[in-house]
């Protein structure tokens, strides 16, 4: 007579709610899940050092292979400041009526070289660095802000190059020069809220990255770098009344007109639009902590996919 086995029913898997309900009871959290706000400002300043030694291996490894190595941090600015001192200054004519057209030019492209190459490298600080952001857990607006900061540190190490020129074409020093300080931060804040817009961006849709020195290149163009706007301000060219003040309030002019007023002394305020600190500051707190903010609200999805 075959005897019969008593198998045990089939357990119920547990409800989603359960499994939370045990995770929780245990302090387990959802892998990759985004921090609150405040925990993820106190997350990245405690990683404010590996984000200065990744901005400056970044900087140092940049011209490794080439054989006048760093000296490229000055020369690439300097070859463009020529090649557009050749076009539009000499060929177009846009020195005529700008004193110290030189430093002014340098000035300009240095700047602008700083806010290009800082939001051209945050749009792929997310997308072209999957490796490191897929293995290692930090926050990932580290990436965006390291990139800026090297951007800043170039800038920096050019800028020894642009006070011989200045001192060369007779702009003599003065205190007026403290104000590039202030002025760089707050260009450094914008720079680095911007990239962080693009990085998001460019984690998503990495074809951006492509046409990113389009857009650029466009905003070069009318923010002022080879030209005066003030000039433009000042002619009959047959423009809608709108058009100087919106070239003016461009972050982009104001930050470069900032910095020829820190530094020419043929620069005057005059040249300067209206109220253009609180503007600086203004740009520099809506894209810094704008970005900041929409770049952490897709922290859990970078480097899935």
């Amino acid at each position: 007579m075959s005897q019969v086995l008593d198998t045990p029913p089939p357990t119920a898997a547990p409800a989603d709610g359960d499994l939370a309900a045990l995770a929780a009871r245990h302090g387990l959290a959802v892998s990759g899940a985004r921090p609150s706000l405040p925990v993820y400002v106190r997350e990245l300043w405690a990683r404010r050092h590996f984000i200065a030694a990744f901005a400056t291996a970044k900087l140092t490894a940049q011209y490794s292979q080439a054989k006048l190595g760093q000296v490229w941090q000055v020369m690439n600015p300097l070859l463009n400041a020529a090649v557009y001192f050749f076009i539009f200054g000499v060929l177009l004519g846009t020195k005529k009526g700008v004193p110290d057209y030189i430093p002014f030019l340098v000035t300009g492209v240095f700047i602008w070289t700083f806010t290009q190459s800082s939001i051209l490298a945050g749009t792929r600080a997310i997308s072209g660095n999957l490796g490191l952001v897929r293995a290692l857990h930090f926050p990932r607006a580290a990436l965006p802000i390291s990139f800026c900061l090297q951007q800043l540190q170039q800038l920096l190490f050019s800028m020894g190059a642009l006070v011989v020129i200045l001192l060369c074409f007779g702009v003599a020093v003065s205190a007026s020069w403290l104000l590039a300080i202030p002025a760089l931060v707050l260009q450094f804040t914008f720079n680095a809220g911007v990239s962080m817009v693009m990085a998001r961006m460019g984690a998503k849709t990495p074809d951006i990255a492509q046409l990113m020195p389009f857009i650029l290149r466009t905003w070069m163009y009318v923010s002022g770098v080879m030209w005066s706007i003030d000039k433009l301000a000042k002619g009959h060219h047959g423009w809608p009344h709108w058009v100087v003040p919106v070239l003016q309030a461009n972050p982009a002019a104001v930050y470069i007109d900032l910095m020829r007023y820190a530094l020419i002394d043929s620069f005057h305020s005059s040249q300067l639009p209206h109220h253009v600190w609180p503007i600086a500051t203004g740009w520099a707190l809506v894209a810094g902590i704008g970005g900041f903010i929409y770049f952490w609200k897709a922290e859990e999805t970078y480097g899935r996919g």
